[in-house]
């Protein structure tokens, strides 16, 4: 049996990080549909079920290949981005963050130095703030 459904999956894409989402939205749409009853839920995470099978059994691989890398160019910047503010807060009580004036940089200071002339690392504009 195992062997039948290796020589079924050969030339198609198979499961990849996209349809691995897809799924766990879909498992979480049913929960949902099942709480409250709401039945376009579970239409949806039913439709959303046998695109990510269609995506599975599908002989286009490089067509799948490149929504899957998609998939992950945006679920990388939202995490690098998440990161990037979860440091900018974990920073907050200990430095100050200025933009620079002329080039929008981002320039961090330490807090409690009074007024301070701030030069920007990028573009080497001085401006002066309270730090």
């Amino acid at each position: 049996m195992r062997e039948k459904l290796q020589r079924f999956m050969a030339g198609r894409y198979g499961v990849d990080q996209l349809n691995r989402f897809y799924i766990g939205l879909t498992f979480v749409l049913l929960i949902l549909s099942m709480v409250t009853r709401f039945s376009l839920l579970y239409l949806v995470a039913l439709a959303l079920l046998i695109y990510s099978y269609y995506r599975m059994f599908s002989k286009n691989v490089s067509k799948m290949y490149a929504q899957n890398q998609k998939f992950l160019n945006m679920r990388y910047r939202a995490v690098a981005k998440w990161n990037k503010t979860r440091n900018h807060m974990k920073q907050r009580k200990v430095y100050r963050f200025y933009k620079c004036p002329s080039c929008k940089q981002k320039v961090r200071v330490p807090k409690g130095k009074g007024r301070i002339c701030i030069t920007c690392p990028k573009c080497r504009t001085e401006f002066v703030k309270k730090s």
